[in-house]
């Protein structure tokens, strides 16, 4: 046989299993990927509460049982106060913090692996912050949840400040402090990321509206104000006098719609789908309330909103339509025992929601039918999480309660740490981030004893 030729074979054939390898190694990847991604944003990887992807049913691993002396692998305490949900990527844990008062906005990081903390800076520093009110109670000037990507953190503390960072190096890339609201009882709306925009929502006592950055330069892309008619001149007393009637602090949700993406967004007296792209709005969904609080759900073209704090309605909203679709877009309405604060999440055809009067409750998705509403103890600020068959719900008391979802209430599991949860969580692997309003922890089945 030909020497070349044989060699030419040879090689060949060792190219053709290369890539098989490859090819092999790159599909147990994407299956690691598919069943847990870091935890990134407000809500996780898909903005629902849910860690593993759609359609995933290994197991994860996450700590079903735990306490302040069982299952802790690190606990930290973090200063000032603040109530943005821990974001996770390449071994390190953001959080966001500020002063009491709000003079003074901190970025910390902490080792993912230790708890230790890495980077602590003051980004931000005003003379004059705006104040709470009566909002101290339930808010603080570090609510909005930032965004995490490789290399970069986008942080948000509303019309304050907004500002990119190198995680690597520490240095601010860029910011902004020129996007004006009058938050009246503090900024909630945390970051959304959409290909190359962060997009950012001002539902203020003054001035309503979203806007995108872009992620690069901090340069803003389009700014589209909400479309309101509020009627609301001539109401009697504090509320409408003081701009609370026109205030939201809800999250929007990017989802996919016809195979376009669709911007759900839900502010005072209506709900909006907007072109995340351009910032045009599509349709609109009009409802006399205000002060909305939960993040949107979406799943099988029907957009979930909770209306807010006065009529606590939870709609199903038709996502295809154009125009004003409040006559012809709502499929249902629920007035049961719906929660103000903590976002609902969809498990297998059903919609759970708690409500900070200590009930829990299961609808259908599709019809909106009460399947069971039971009381449980506890008020809710935190949004759950769905994993490893179970929904994680975390109370003000600092109790969490682990139900198996279902037509039936079943409740798995009660954990009790020392202080109470306003923050939601995050995950990373088989660890449960728990942010309280003093502590971080690193909650995981393998570890024994608080570090």
């Amino acid at each position: 046989m030909n020497h070349e030729f044989a060699a030419t074979i040879c090689h060949s054939g060792f190219q053709s299993r290369s890539r098989r390898f490859l090819l092999f190694v790159a599909g147990i990847l994407s299956v690691a990927l598919s069943i847990r991604a870091e935890w990134q944003e407000f809500r996780g990887p898909f903005g629902n509460g849910h860690v593993s992807a759609p359609g995933e049913t290994r197991p994860i691993g996450l700590p079903l049982e735990w306490s302040e002396t069982n299952h802790i692998r690190w606990k930290t305490p973090i200063p000032f106060h603040g109530q943005s949900t821990p974001v996770i990527l390449e071994g390190k844990v953001w959080v966001t913090t500020a002063a009491e008062e709000g003079n003074d906005l901190y970025v910390l990081g902490l080792d993912a692996e230790s708890g230790k903390v890495v980077f602590n800076e003051k980004v931000f520093h005003t003379d004059k912050p705006e104040p709470l009110g009566n909002g101290k109670g339930m808010n603080c000037y570090a609510t909005p949840t930032p965004v995490l990507e490789e290399g970069r953190l986008y942080v948000h503390f509303g019309s304050a400040f907004t500002a990119c960072i190198d995680t690597k190096t520490g240095k601010i890339l860029w910011k902004r402090e020129d996007l004006r609201c009058r938050h009246y009882r503090g900024p909630s709306s945390s970051v959304v990321s959409f290909e190359n925009l962060i997009i950012l929502t001002f539902d203020g006592a003054d001035l309503q509206y979203l806007v995108a950055l872009d992620k690069k330069t901090g340069e803003t892309v389009w700014n589209t104000k909400r479309s309101v008619a509020w009627n609301d001149e001539n109401v009697p007393g504090p509320m409408a006098r003081d701009g609370d009637l026109r205030k939201a602090h809800s999250t929007p949700l990017v989802v996919t719609v016809d195979g376009k993406p669709l911007l759900l967004s839900a502010g005072a007296k209506a709900a909006f789908g907007y072109n995340p792209r351009t910032g045009e709005e599509l349709w609109t969904v009009r409802y006399p309330d205000f002060s909305t609080a939960p993040r949107p759900v979406f799943e099988k073209g029907l957009a979930y909103f909770v209306t807010g704090m006065s009529k606590a309605e939870l709609l199903a909203v038709k996502t295809d339509g154009h125009g004003d679709i409040t006559d012809t877009g709502i499929v249902w309405k629920s007035k049961n025992h719906t929660g103000r604060y903590a976002s609902p999440i969809i498990v297998d055809g059903l919609i759970y929601t708690a409500a900070d009067e200590a009930f829990l409750t299961c609808l259908e998705a599709d019809s909106g039918k009460t399947v069971w509403s039971e009381r449980i103890g506890g008020k809710f600020a935190a949004s759950p999480i769905y994993a490893d068959g179970r929904i994680y719900w975390f109370d003000r008391s600092g109790l969490t309660t682990v139900i198996q979802p279902g037509r039936e209430l079943k409740v798995v599991a009660t954990n009790k740490l020392d202080d109470e949860f306003m923050a939601s969580p995050g995950v990373s692997g088989k660890a449960l981030f728990l942010r309280t309003l003093t502590h971080l922890y690193r909650v995981e089945a393998s570890a024994s004893k608080p570090q």
